[in-house]
């Protein structure tokens, strides 16, 4: 295991942003991704093509997106979709990927997507097939929210998850992230879900986006690791949540994870104390909201070496 790759993509300038209670200017925002990428993040999420008036927050993200395609070099830029037409408008502003999130539960499904789960794999097809008529290709990663459980309708099994697993790689999905919307998860049912899902679609099955609802993330994110799971979402200071999923808090937190990924020998790319001067630009730029991690309060322990 010492040196392999695990790929972590930071979502706060999306997942983290869509709830806070002020709202981060375009300028600060750039600044931000900036410092993110000089950290080494390969990946950023930095923004969501949904109507304005639905997450006023990420207004701004078709200019978000010029502006990083144009002045951040070296990192991945991927923006959320809810809808085919949204994905179109992600894949003409340019992004590297597209997500999109579905739900396995309905409660969630109908508050967050105004639409059935097996709608949404109806969807999905039709986004996969417009997706590969275009001559650039550009990677979907479905978000299979509620995975674990959802706060409106309470358990949800994982027979449940990978009934949608299934019915989305049918539809042609290539990536699939199984996301705990809520932060109800635990280490042995993300083992469960995770072999489970893996054993009806394969390679499909990505990654693993985590919250720190219950302060499971980073044990949740280990059982994913030990499960082969090589793939992260997280969000730099812990920030995030779902407004469609009442009770949902923060992200995994970015800097917590890097660190346990590094201190045990896996690679991320991922510059710590450039992390923890990316958070100052993150507080400088949004300084009403709280910010959380443990590493970032007892700083780099003397025992701590890089991954090589």
């Amino acid at each position: 295991m010492t040196g392999e790759f695990v790929s972590i993509c930071e979502v706060g300038p999306r997942d983290g942003l869509q709830i806070a209670k002020t709202r981060m200017t375009t300028d600060d925002k750039v600044t931000w991704i900036k410092s993110l990428a000089a950290a080494g993040i390969p990946e950023i999420e930095v923004g969501s093509f949904v109507p304005p008036r639905v997450i006023p927050q990420l207004a701004d993200t078709a200019e978000v997106v010029a502006r990083v395609l144009a002045e951040v070099p070296n990192v991945v830029v991927q923006a959320l979709a809810p809808n085919l037409r949204g994905a179109q408008n992600a894949y003409n502003a340019g992004v590297h990927k597209v997500s999109m999130p579905v739900s396995v539960s309905v409660g969630h499904s109908k508050a967050n997507l105004n639409r059935e789960p097996s709608k949404s794999i109806e969807v999905m097809k039709e986004v996969m097939d417009w997706m590969k008529a275009q001559e650039r290709h550009v990677p979907v990663i479905v978000g299979a929210s509620t995975a674990f459980g959802c706060s409106i309708d309470g358990v949800v099994s994982t027979a449940q998850t990978v009934a949608m697993c299934e019915g989305l790689a049918k539809a042609g999905v290539e990536h699939i992230m199984l996301a705990d919307t809520v932060g109800y998860a635990h280490p042995a049912q993300v083992k469960e879900v995770v072999r489970a899902v893996r054993e009806a679609v394969g390679p499909v099955l990505y990654g693993l986006h985590l919250h720190d609802t219950c302060g499971l993330g980073i044990a949740n994110a280990l059982a994913g690791l030990e499960e082969g799971v090589r793939a992260f979402d997280s969000c730099l200071a812990g920030l995030g949540g779902c407004p469609y999923a009442p009770g949902a808090s923060g992200n995994v937190v970015t800097e917590d994870l890097v660190f346990m990924l590094e201190s045990m020998g896996f690679r991320t790319g991922i510059d710590i104390p450039k992390l923890l001067e990316s958070r100052k630009v993150l507080h400088a730029g949004l300084p009403a909201e709280p910010m959380h991690g443990q590493m970032p309060k007892a700083g780099l322990p003397p025992t701590f070496r890089k991954a090589a």
